[in-house]
């Protein structure tokens, strides 16, 4: 790895900066805002301040899945930790606060590194600084990047055992099912043949509850929502009117998914650089789904992708699932 790759933001932590720059969002942009269905790749919504709205969302009364799966971490974590078994190298994908893997940490057995990857710089640096404070025998690697593209890892540490991939949350969730078997299949690369995959997996439940989480009393989603369009507004030059659209998010029940979308307020017309993007009143921006599986889709998909479970947990009421993936024998 080139010594540019990195920079020391806090010893003994130490950054891989391979966030995208603004010609790479700006392509995406205005790829998906000039397709005949406008489109936002989900990623967009977690710039600094959406990560920190996330945090809030987590923290709503109606978004059950924090706290669903926190609750199957807290009873199982240490049959979990020993399925990763000792000396592991811990990967987060998508690592936000890191509040489970805190928890996960605390029970692992020597492990030999924790990698969080996240595309929020500023909410990244913070929680792998305070965790390498917490857990100071710990070597602790931040990398900044969009892990749905290739990125550069840190080299496995001489005394890790295995590599697991650690993607809690319902982040499999907000790819289409071809992306996901993607992700799984190349997850499973990364790893290698002795490695894992620890997943969260949100499930199948009643319309209510999946619509009522993701349109909170608080209007926080609403806000995370708009959030992209400030975020287009400040990076690319645009002029979004925010009091001009509204967040909307509902069950698609043929796809088995959440979508949130952005709704025009009557007709306008948007300017982005040199491009301008016409809206027709209730024309919307798809930003986000959050697909909900049955577990035996769930493990199909994995099996799919050259995986298979080799432990699932779940709480009572089957809301959330955690599933333990090795690659297939």
């Amino acid at each position: 790895m080139s010594q540019n790759e990195i920079s020391a933001i806090d010893d003994p932590v130490e950054l891989v900066d391979e966030q995208p720059d603004v010609g790479a969002v700006r392509r995406e942009v205005l790829k998906g805002l000039t397709a005949a269905t406008k489109t936002l790749p989900p990623k967009l919504l977690y710039d600094e301040r959406g990560a920190r709205l996330f945090e809030d969302i987590c923290e709503t009364d109606a978004y059950y899945v924090t706290r669903t799966e926190l609750a199957i971490m807290e009873a199982d974590v240490s049959t979990m930790a020993r399925e990763l078994g000792p000396h592991c190298r811990l990967i987060e994908y998508g690592s936000g606060a890191s509040v489970k893997t805190r928890l996960l940490l605390e029970h692992l057995d020597s492990p030999a590194g924790y990698v969080p990857v996240d595309i929020a710089k500023e909410q990244l640096v913070e929680t792998a600084s305070t965790l390498s404070a917490d857990f100071p025998e710990l070597s602790v690697t931040p990398v900044c990047a969009d892990f749905t593209s290739e990125f550069t890892l840190p080299d496995e540490p001489d005394d890790a055992a295995r590599s697991v991939i650690y993607c809690p949350g319902s982040t499999i969730g907000n790819f289409h099912p071809p992306d996901a078997r993607r992700l799984l299949r190349h997850a499973a690369t990364v790893t290698g043949e002795d490695g894992g995959v620890l997943i969260g997996v949100d499930l199948l439940k009643p319309r209510d509850v999946l619509e009522r989480a993701y349109n909170d009393e608080e209007g926080v989603t609403a806000a995370f929502n708009l959030n992209v369009l400030d975020r287009i507004n400040r990076e690319l030059d645009a002029d979004f009117d925010l009091d001009r659209f509204r967040h909307r998010a509902f069950f698609n029940e043929t796809d088995r998914r959440v979508e949130m979308h952005l709704e025009s307020v009557g007709p306008q017309r948007v300017r982005i650089d040199d491009t301008v993007v016409a809206f027709e009143d209730g024309e919307t921006i798809h930003t986000e789904c959050s697909y909900k599986y049955a577990p035996e889709q769930f493990r199909a998909l994995a099996g799919s992708a050259g995986l298979e479970a080799r432990q699932v947990w779940t709480d009572p009421r089957d809301y959330f699932s955690i599933h333990f993936l090795v690659a297939r024998s």
